[in-house]
């Protein structure tokens, strides 16, 4: 199969994924992937076979270059599934990469907000106009709820319940809707927002959370407004992200139950609550060893 042969196939595989609903950030992750190493291979003047001798050279390549394991790992996933695809429309006779190991991701620890910077976070949102509204019910919402950025962006006025402090959350990364509580604190700041939003021009749209210059809110209008709360809050490196960490932490920390984590979040495997608390649960470790004090031996 020769490079234009992959490419016309590609846009096949993508309308394929969009037809099964994946999202917008699926599609473009394993076109990105695909598209790599397409390029990878006109650049070495190599054949884009789609076996793991080929597909290795490339993710060793990622590497060499000082790509991220993560990266590398993305950019195999997509190529993988895309022989997959292949393989079940008939298109090659069999998927070559079947049982392709990941290259190994390094355990990297995600740091969460401490409560005195969460505070300068919401402090920060201070204001009165529904862009300060908007961005304090975000923060709280978030950091309550772990609900994820794009989950957020997604939610609709009906979505959301102020008398009984819930909201349903239906574009979730799985596809499984579910609904996550949250407090009086929480439900008066979308109560402040709602009310101001009566007077957007958009006011009679379904979109829960409004641009203020007229405009629907995306996920990269969220970025923004959040990324510059953190600023004004002196809190670096920060990424909306972070607030996931963050409510994952503070819900262990105050006593709550690993299962009831992982329905609030969305998870349905351990490893993803483990990689979420593995920086809160040293933390943890390490208060309980004090309070041990198992060095004390005179």
């Amino acid at each position: 199969m020769n490079d234009s042969d992959i490419r016309a196939l590609l846009d096949s595989w993508l309308l394929h994924l969009k037809a099964e609903r994946k999202s917008a950030q699926t599609l473009k992750t394993y076109g990105d992937g695909v598209r790599a190493f397409l390029r990878w291979c006109d650049q070495n003047h190599i054949n884009p076979d789609l076996d793991r001798p080929t597909v290795n050279a490339f993710v060793a390549s990622l590497l060499d270059a000082g790509a991220e394991p993560s990266t590398a790992r993305s950019r195999q996933l997509a190529v993988r599934r895309f022989s997959t695809w292949l393989a079940e429309e008939g298109e090659i006779e069999t998927d070559q990469l079947i049982a392709l190991k990941p290259p190994k991701l390094d355990h990297k620890i995600t740091p969460e907000l401490s409560e005195d910077e969460l505070k300068l976070l919401i402090k920060a949102c201070a204001g009165k106009d529904l862009r300060d509204r908007r961005d304090e019910a975000i923060v709280r919402f978030m950091t309550e709820t772990g609900a994820r950025a794009g989950e957020v962006v997604a939610m609709r006025v009906t979505d959301v319940d102020l008398k009984t402090g819930a909201a349903v959350l239906h574009k979730t990364k799985g596809g499984r809707a579910r609904t996550v509580p949250f407090g009086p604190q929480t439900g008066r700041s979308i109560d402040r927002y709602l009310r101001l939003r009566r007077a957007h021009r958009l006011a009679d749209t379904d979109t829960l959370w409004l641009g203020d210059r007229g405009k629907n809110f995306s996920y990269y209008g969220l970025h923004s407004a959040l990324t510059y709360r953190a600023e004004l809050a002196g809190i670096e490196s920060f990424h909306p992200h972070v607030l996931r960490h963050t409510a994952a932490a503070r819900w262990l920390a105050a006593g709550g139950s690993e299962g009831g984590l992982m329905a609030v979040a969305g998870w349905t495997r351990r490893d993803m609550l483990d990689r979420y608390t593995r920086a809160s649960s040293e933390r943890r470790a390490a208060e309980e060893a004090r309070r041990l004090g198992l060095g004390d031996l005179s």
